[in-house]
């Protein structure tokens, strides 16, 4: 093997670099790493793959490909708009694989056209036909009965016509802006009765207004629905009386809504967030879908009109906005979902009348959600807030949802006089309105707000509780992999900790002084914080785990995360399959790190689990010859998470609840037939083949 190959290397901002890596490829094997778009887009294959599979139910079906489009709409805002900036403002750097921005959109645009088609089929041949023969039926306007026409018309009448606006384009009404993600329709009008006697012809443009639903009940039973636009487009000749139009065709708009704050920018960061969120309503378009039906001259049209190639019109045969469908979830139709959770309590907080601290004094309490009531994280805080002898509570907050029990719990907690401190970061994509609200509320509530540090996201999980116990006071913590958002955690998969460990509490003290305040405190005792330490004890661990194999004792390495992008710790992988490591990874969505290519990374397996909730807890385990060493934590393995987020990774220090994340959670994972694919050296994913009844380990989860 050869050493001293280039890997140019690329973090999260698309600024590139190149380093020495100590694994170079044979001469004509493929790049060392997979390219990050494209291992997305195989993550989004595997969601799509569950909308494929009959074992689901359907509404469960149509659930995975709303979930499809929902990824691919972010990913176009802010990885493929990522793309196309560099690429007209001359980037030079290549990515990690060695491909140009230009070459990495055309080969995004290669992979999805299959997998888009393969999106439109499955709902268009196979789920809306089956819910048709459940009595579930989405039908245009044209082939509704002459009765649902009328009950349709007057909806449209009563509910949708008075907040239409049609726009028109002339010279005295310019191409009106499209907003983001919208759903529109396109139709030419013509004014045959005007001076000049030929028809005056213009393009005008319908939205659809979001504050109506997409589908229309169209009779008594509720389970029969025609489309808002057919309807719209049915009733076109209100909006344009007296005048000809012709065919009324679907349209939507992506836009660029990623944007970064410069350091020289945050000294509000409140206002900079709320200038930016507007700035994100007019991002530049990246992505036109059209209804199949729209001819060519209005969709060349368009795409003109949007500063669009050819190759950033995508032509949908089919609904368009398919997460718009999930309305049909709200139906009650327990056979067409999954079976409702059970949810469990930890034995330690089950007694009544037991106080939260109490039972956490007396050992560590491992939660596991969402097969752990997420109630016992609300309780937690309430708990707190209500407690007479709790004096302060800290937490840093992520994604809390809109209805937080949590934040109304802390401002109770402040209203009562306890000292509360919370970080809120604002930049987290795409819930910052959100987080401004709640940050707003807590500071009128006298809560004392911390918007986030310059240059940094604080993306920890982490809650401080302090409390006077005789004359004393002991800190209570709550870490985890997952945030402070009961909605999610009803669908993610977590795992959290109760603790009221000494060196935790006090290195969660100085982590929120640093947080707060100007603290620059590095010498964590338990915790593995990024960009403090992070990064370099990761390293270390996996280095101790190749000196070991290299001389002959006990190694491995199991890592369940959601994405492995960064350059650093695959090469320290790399390294420590070439000494003997077992190294298995867990890996949900993108991983850059080739597994099993022989003198590199034989002893690295790489699978997926992609199922019913969505795999979202990082534990990290290493051999450590006998005394293993296991970590939970926000943190997945990429250059973002170790160098420029606010990060906390906490280590299991009971011997039990190591034995059962290893043991039952980890194992559980390495075992599942039913969701789990492996990575294959070229890139594609396999799924796991078993010749016995498949093991699905979210199943076996609910009942443990």
């Amino acid at each position: 093997m050869t050493t001293g190959a280039r890997i140019s290397t690329q973090d999260e901002s698309g600024a590139a670099d190149a380093r020495t890596t100590k694994h170079a490829p044979l001469a004509g094997s493929p790049p060392l790493l997979f390219n990050r778009e494209l291992s997305w887009l195989e993550f989004n294959r595997r969601v799509l793959e569950e909308a494929l599979n009959t074992r689901h139910p359907l509404l469960e079906r149509l659930k995975f490909l709303a979930i499809f489009s929902t990824n691919l709409d972010e990913f176009f805002m802010v990885r493929v708009s990522g793309l196309k900036e560099e690429l007209e403002e001359d980037v030079v750097g290549l990515s990690p694989d060695g491909l140009t921005p230009a070459e990495q959109l055309k080969s995004i645009r290669l992979h999805l056209k299959p997998m888009l088609e393969e999106h439109m089929r499955c709902l268009r041949d196979d789920i809306l036909p089956a819910l048709a023969a459940q009595g579930v039926v989405i039908t245009s306007y044209r082939d509704l009965s002459r009765r649902q026409q009328q009950a349709a018309d007057d909806y449209f009448l009563a509910k949708i016509f008075p907040v239409l606006t049609p726009q028109a384009v002339d010279p005295g009404h310019p191409f009106p802006y499209i907003s983001n993600l919208s759903l529109n329709l396109g139709v030419v009008v013509e004014d045959a009765g005007n001076n000049a006697g030929a028809p005056d012809s213009r393009f005008a443009r319908i939205k659809l207004p979001p504050v109506v639903p997409r589908l229309i009940p169209v009779d008594e039973t509720g389970r029969c629905f025609t489309l808002l636009g057919s309807l719209i487009a049915a009733n076109a000749a209100t909006l344009f009386p007296a005048m000809s139009f012709g065919k009324c065709h679907l349209f939507r708009v992506t836009r660029d809504a990623d944007f970064e704050i410069r350091d020289d920018e945050a000294g509000d960061l409140l206002r900079t967030m709320q200038k930016h969120l507007h700035q994100r309503r007019f991002g530049l378009a990246v992505r036109l879908e059209v209804s199949a039906t729209m001819p060519s001259e209005m969709v060349e049209y368009l795409a003109s009109s949007l500063n669009l190639t050819a190759e950033d019109v995508y032509v949908v045969n089919g609904p368009l906005n398919v997460p718009d469908m999930m309305q049909l979830y709200g139906l009650d139709l327990a056979a067409l979902k999954d079976a409702p959770l059970k949810t469990t309590i930890p034995a330690p907080l089950r007694t009544p009348k037991q106080l939260v601290f109490d039972a956490i004094k007396q050992g560590d309490i491992l939660l596991h959600h969402p097969f752990t009531s997420y109630n016992t994280v609300t309780d937690f805080i309430s708990a707190a807030a209500k407690d007479p002898d709790v004096l302060a509570i800290k937490m840093c907050l992520y994604r809390t949802g809109r209805r937080s029990p949590i934040v109304e719990a802390l401002i109770e907690a402040s209203e009562q006089g306890k000292q509360v401190g919370v970080l809120v970061e604002l930049k987290a994509r795409f819930d910052e309105e959100s987080n401004i609200e709640w940050a707003r509320r807590l500071e009128q509530a006298g809560v004392h707000v911390v918007y986030g540090l310059v240059g940094l996201k604080t993306h920890c999980k982490l809650a401080l509780v302090v409390r006077r116990e005789g004359v004393v006071l002991k800190r209570y913590v709550h870490l985890a992999t997952g945030n402070y958002n009961p909605t999610t955690s009803r669908i993610y998969t977590d795992v959290g900790i109760f603790t009221a460990d000494e060196e935790i509490g006090d290195d969660a003290s100085n982590l929120f002084n640093y947080l707060t305040g100007f603290s620059r405190y590095a010498k964590y005792k338990s915790l593995l914080v990024a960009p403090v330490n992070l990064r370099r004890r990761m390293t270390t661990l996996i280095e101790r785990e190749a000196e070991n194999a290299a001389a002959g004792r006990p190694a491995r390495i199991i890592a369940k995360i959601n994405s492995l992008t960064d350059t650093e710790i695959i090469d320290s992988l790399y390294a420590a399959s070439a000494a003997g490591v077992a190294i298995d990874l867990i890996v949900r969505g993108v991983c850059m790190l080739r597994p099993g290519v022989v003198g590199l990374s034989e002893n690295i397996t790489v699978r997926s689990i992609v199922g019913r909730f969505l795999e979202h807890s990082r534990i990290y385990y290493f051999a450590n010859i006998e005394a293993a060493e296991i970590f939970i934590g926000s943190a997945d393995w990429m250059h973002r998470n170790l160098t420029r987020r606010v990060e906390v990774v906490a280590p299991v220090k009971d011997l039990k609840l190591k034995e059962f994340l290893k043991d039952t959670v980890l194992d559980a994972y390495l075992r599942d037939t039913a969701n789990a694919r492996l990575l294959q050296p070229d890139g594609s994913y396999r799924r796991v083949e078993s010749a016995a009844e498949p093991f699905d380990a979210q199943v076996y989860f609910q009942s443990i």
